[in-house]
């Protein structure tokens, strides 16, 4: 049976105490609505709505860029969970299948537990997502069950103390077939402590047209929810401490994991190691056998086997390495291709440059890529040498096996095996040094005795 997403992100999050909606602030370099959207990803949605409100341009845009396909709704004014449902009836207008409702603001539910409820529809009209909890203060919606059946939702702040002491709670996450869950919805009445149209009360409508609905229970770390920066940066701490763990169970050495950041799409090899103090921002691959050095930033950029980077290396967005290639300390790269073996070793930027095999780049080398109007390309062939200092001013282009001299600026190509200077004759003049440092010194002690 085909399913079919509607993700819940209209609300702004007030507790954020931010312009920015909720579900815009990001865990691990992507908005919490990404993180609902991949997991939900995982199930091949035939269709996926984004039901927005608050920030709604911006919640679109977010959402279309991380995948094209996706459909959006508007939740105009606030008035509960079953009428943000409500607002994605005409995107879901011919949808078939199951429904499954996620919320944008709750990143960490696996797509095994989303499988398991889609597989658990093969026996209940309704399937609703809870987990146990054990301290009955807790504001969530309690789960009333006989058996294994679930007979209602009661919202904490509508339930009995009872009710209040059943462990079992509401995670909020329901999947039904689509049209029942909006004829259901039809169903849904405002008359309760928040004056809003609840989701939750399609079970006991569902049970009193004698339908069957069940729970699906998951660890109670999945269904976290973000309302407040402290939770956010809870969240971010319990996405690195997975990330790191599966890290290492697929063969990758950290040094100090503890230390060590992952974006939510970072790709690492087995046997690779990171060392200290290593940032991975969004798209980073890495291949096997790479060692990336202590304190060097890593972001949308692709490392072969074999690589070594930093320490206190930058590779930024476009950059590709291929094998054995070399990126030292204090080295930036920017959208350039470095062939295999070649070298960047120290205190050099590289942008919108290609690099031939077994290049070697002196250190203070710049790529001048930019006019102030248009970047431009620079390309060096193989197994050329670029001296100490130089200056390759875009665009320009430098033969295979070339040499330029350290100190030079090159502002015209250099062909195949030829040796390009570019730099002021150097001129000595005899005591001269010591005349201007005399001059100098006499000043200095003139200006002391005045003060």
């Amino acid at each position: 049976m085909s399913i079919n997403l509607i993700i819940l992100a209209a609300g702004q999050g007030s507790r954020m105490n931010s312009d920015r909606p909720k579900v815009l602030h990001e865990i691990a370099g992507a908005p919490l609505l990404v993180h609902a959207m991949k997991s939900g990803a995982a199930l091949e949605p035939a269709r996926t709505v984004i039901v927005s409100g608050v920030g709604a341009d911006a919640v679109e845009a977010a959402a279309l860029a991380h995948d094209p396909s996706v459909l959006t709704a508007r939740q105009s004014e606030q008035n509960g969970t079953g009428h943000a449902v409500l607002c994605a009836r005409e995107a879901m207008q011919g949808a078939t299948g199951d429904a499954i409702v996620l919320y944008g603001d709750t990143p960490f539910i696996t797509p095994e537990t989303l499988a398991a409820m889609q597989a658990a529809r093969t026996y209940s009209d309704v399937v609703v997502l809870g987990f146990d909890v054990h301290d009955p203060t807790v504001r969530y919606g309690r789960l009333v069950t006989t058996g294994d059946a679930l007979d209602k939702i009661v919202e904490f702040k509508d339930a009995t103390e009872a009710e209040r002491a059943i462990p079992l709670c509401n995670s909020g996450v329901i999947c039904a077939e689509a049209s029942t869950l909006f004829s259901l919805l039809d169903d849904v009445g405002n008359d309760n402590a928040s004056g809003e149209y609840y989701l939750t009360d399609i079970v006991g409508i569902a049970r009193t047209r004698g339908l069957t609905a069940s729970v699906v229970k998951c660890d109670e770390a999945e269904t976290l929810g973000i309302n407040t920066k402290a939770e956010l940066a809870g969240a971010e701490a319990q996405f690195q401490t997975r990330a790191r763990a599966a890290a290492q169970a697929d063969g990758v050495t950290l040094i100090a994991p503890e230390t060590v950041f992952f974006a939510h799409d970072t790709v690492i090899g087995r046997d690779s190691i990171v060392e200290q103090n290593v940032v991975f921002a969004p798209g980073v691959s890495i291949e096997s056998d790479v060692r990336i050095r202590a304190f060097s930033h890593l972001e949308g950029c692709h490392v072969s086997r074999g690589g070594i980077v930093g320490p206190y290396a930058r590779l930024r967005p476009g950059t590709e390495l291929a094998e054995d290639a070399r990126i030292g300390n204090f080295v930036e790269v920017k959208n350039a291709t470095i062939a295999e073996g070649a070298k960047v070793n120290h205190l050099s930027y590289i942008g919108d440059a290609e690099l031939g095999a077994r290049t070697n780049v002196g250190a203070g080398t710049i790529t001048c890529n930019y006019d102030g109007f248009f970047k431009h390309r620079t390309v060096v062939g193989e197994d050329a040498f670029i001296g100490s200092n130089t200056m390759l001013v875009a665009p320009v282009t430098v033969g295979d096996n070339a040499l330029t001299a350290s100190g030079s600026v090159i502002t015209e190509d250099v062909p195949a095996d030829a040796l390009a200077l570019a730099r002021g004759k150097q001129t000595n003049k005899a005591g001269l040094a010591k005349r201007l440092k005399d001059k100098l010194r006499a000043a200095k002690a003139a200006l002391k005795k005045d003060q």
